[in-house]
């Protein structure tokens, strides 16, 4: 790489180093990137190569998260088997952490409120996931729990697990929430038969459903707000 190389820049500016001594926060997406990389290429350092590599999902982590391992492998030179399996992964621990992160004393008081809640779990799929919110009779979050994985239909929706974890959390209400990978917003009569059953089943438990969030790419659609519940 010669000129290009990590190793003739200042050790200040050397990505490796620059976390160990001033911080993670003071590193770009493309250093902490070149950190996993570890080395660029006959033209391009390691910097360099990761800045190009998230120019292609136009700096958008989220974009980049759906990239798979030939993805990295085919696009990009200097990008090998195990550089692109170390950088899935380290997208997929990022992805894992927010799923752990339960929020915190959060009152939802509206759609947009929910939407954001659930968003971070959503996002970046490239196939559906159904989840289910869980709150008291404050409507504070107690709880968020991922239902089913990988599409679903009426029957691949386990009923019985929603209303179980609910009472195990003294939940009172409870939101539901899947994604649409192609980016509509708009449920499917599936969407809104499941609904109606989920909801049927909560009234027997005087559990209520508040709404229904599709969730986009960007957007989301409301049961609530479009008075479908």
């Amino acid at each position: 790489m010669g000129e290009n190389s990590i190793r003739n820049w200042s050790i200040d500016d050397r990505p490796r180093e620059k976390l160990a001594f001033k911080g993670k926060s003071t590193l770009s997406n493309a250093e902490l990137l070149a950190i996993l990389i570890n080395s660029g290429n006959a033209k391009e350092s390691a910097v360099e190569l990761a800045k190009r590599i998230l120019n292609s999902a136009n700096d958008n982590l989220i974009a980049l998260s759906k990239f798979s391992v030939n993805d990295f492998k085919n696009q990009f030179k200097g990008i090998g088997m195990a550089k692109a399996v170390t950088i899935v992964a380290a997208l997929e621990l990022g992805y894992r952490r927010i799923q752990s992160q339960v929020p915190e004393k959060v009152k939802i008081q509206s759609s947009h409120e929910t939407f954001k809640i659930i968003y971070e779990n959503l996002a970046d799929l490239s196939y559906e996931e159904f989840w289910v919110i869980y709150l008291n009779a404050r409507n504070t979050v107690l709880r968020k729990e991922c239902i089913s994985t990988g599409g679903f239909t009426e029957s691949s929706v386990d009923v019985r697990k929603i209303f179980k974890i609910a009472l195990e959390n003294n939940a009172t209400n409870i939101i539901l929430a899947h994604n649409h990978p192609s980016g509509s917003i708009y449920p499917s009569h599936q969407d809104e038969t499941l609904t109606e059953k989920i909801k049927a089943c909560g009234e027997v438990l005087s559990i209520s459903v508040l709404d229904h969030i599709v969730v986009g790419e960007n957007f989301y659609y409301s049961f609530a707000d479009e008075c479908k519940l």
